[in-house]
């Protein structure tokens, strides 16, 4: 089975990748096994160069991306669908919150009732 996945060639602390189609028994740092390069994401930059002719050709031929490249390609609106939860299964994804318009000022609480006669207070009585 073949698999579209990310195969790192950046330097020390400045990752990029190329997006390979490759056996999906092969490590991604080794070239054998592999079939083809489609396209490159440099992290730092974050835009991903994919041809998605190539992808939507491999896909048809059975050919599963793996998470994070799955996540690029919607970004890259090569295929429709939902994002998919890229991290390990123990994290939960974060849920994305509507962004909601400023609204306006909420009014101020209310200030706390005054104390009770008999109970202490801060203010000593001297008598």
């Amino acid at each position: 089975m073949l698999a579209i996945r990310l195969q790192r060639i950046g330097r020390t602390n400045d990752p990029s990748f190329r997006i390979t189609v490759q056996d999906h028994r092969r490590s991604p740092k080794r070239t054998r096994g592999l079939v083809e390069y489609v396209g490159s994401y440099d992290a730092r930059k974050g835009k991903p160069v994919i041809n998605g002719e190539r992808v939507k050709y491999w896909m048809s031929q059975g050919a599963k991306p793996s998470a994070t490249v799955h996540n690029l390609l919607v970004d890259a609106k090569v295929i429709p669908g939902k994002k998919v939860n890229a991290h390990n299964k123990k994290t939960k994804p974060k849920k994305e919150e509507p962004k909601e318009e400023s609204k306006p000022a909420a009014a101020p609480a209310p200030e706390a009732p005054a104390a009770e006669e008999g109970q202490n207070t801060e203010e000593t009585k001297t008598e």
